[in-house]
């Protein structure tokens, strides 16, 4: 995968549209303060009229949820577009999305977790960025600091963002960062969803997904092959993931080692991103570079 194509910086009193892909919206106080968050930087915020409907453990229909991201990628007063939340539903909306309908014109989509679908979709097939980072129901979560990271680079403030894990060795690999959900990516396989993994940096985290459970996404792409292409692996927070009790298993870092460390290549783990923590950022599509000596992950923009 080449570098994608960055949209532009965006500042205070433009449009940023909110949208609902994925899952119900179920924390209204929290989805509130994410709000709050952003029109206190000096944002406009667009908020669907139909932003809390549901139809089961959907925030609507595909069809409704497919057109409040069409609206708001196509609206050209639109600079950004943020998600509620994840959950789950963002695939499903990958049936729908008839790619030529959308604008050329690239716009930030920030999301983590289910919205990897999204993020992973436009980078297949748009060949545009977007960030892997905070949905509006756990930003007000974050650490100031790591929020100030995602307006520093929206805003043009930041050229660099360096996070820092655990490094395995093997010196450095430089590529173009693809970060994304596990369980999500992996039901993207084979799909136009799923983006070229030549010369990628590939970060991944995940929640409440035991070791076996990793150990048998790891296996599938290993038994592709998917992961004798990326130039290196940075591993997040899989929180939630402890093995059951008085059951035999391995560590979750048994399985990384197991499934990950004869690929030989740059491997950085204890990143801070993901959920139920510091979510640092990552921009899809960014040029970085991954230390597997000093356990830093760094990227910038082409």
């Amino acid at each position: 995968m080449q570098p994608l194509l960055m949209p532009s910086f965006i500042k205070k009193g433009q449009k940023v549209c909110v949208i609902a892909p994925s899952g119900a919206l179920r924390e209204p106080e929290r989805f509130q303060q994410g709000i709050e968050i952003w029109r206190n930087r000096g944002y406009k915020i667009h908020i669907p009229e139909n932003i809390d409907q549901n139809w089961g453990y959907l925030a609507g229909t595909d069809g409704d949820r497919y057109q409040q991201f069409l609206q708001a990628w196509n609206d050209p007063e639109c600079l950004a577009i943020i998600t509620a939340r994840g959950g789950y539903g963002c695939t499903r909306l990958l049936e729908q999305i008839v790619w030529p309908d959308l604008n050329p014109n690239p716009k930030w989509l920030i999301g983590f977790s289910d919205i990897t679908a999204l993020l992973w979709g436009l980078a297949a097939n748009l060949g545009i960025a977007s960030i892997h980072g905070a949905v509006l129901t756990t930003l007000a979560a974050e650490p100031d600091w790591a929020t100030e990271k995602l307006f520093d680079w929206l805003e043009g403030k930041s050229q660099t963002i360096t996070l820092g894990g655990t490094g395995w060795g093997l010196g450095k690999a430089t590529g173009t960062l693809l970060a994304g959900n596990l369980n999500v990516a992996t039901h993207l396989i084979g799909t136009s969803g799923f983006p070229d993994l030549e010369n990628v940096i590939l970060a991944l985290e995940d929640v409440a997904e035991s070791p076996y459970k990793v150990d048998r996404m790891l296996t599938q792409w290993r038994s592709l092959g998917l992961l004798k292409k990326v130039k290196g692996i940075a591993l997040g927070r899989f929180s939630r993931s402890e093995p059951t009790p008085n059951y035999p298993s391995l560590s979750m870092v048994e399985v990384w080692r197991d499934r990950l460390e004869d690929l030989q290549i740059p491997i950085v783990v204890d990143l801070p991103f993901g959920h139920d923590g510091t979510n640092i950022p990552l921009v899809i599509g960014a040029e970085a570079q991954l230390d597997g000596d000093t356990g830093l992950l760094t990227y910038c923009r082409s």
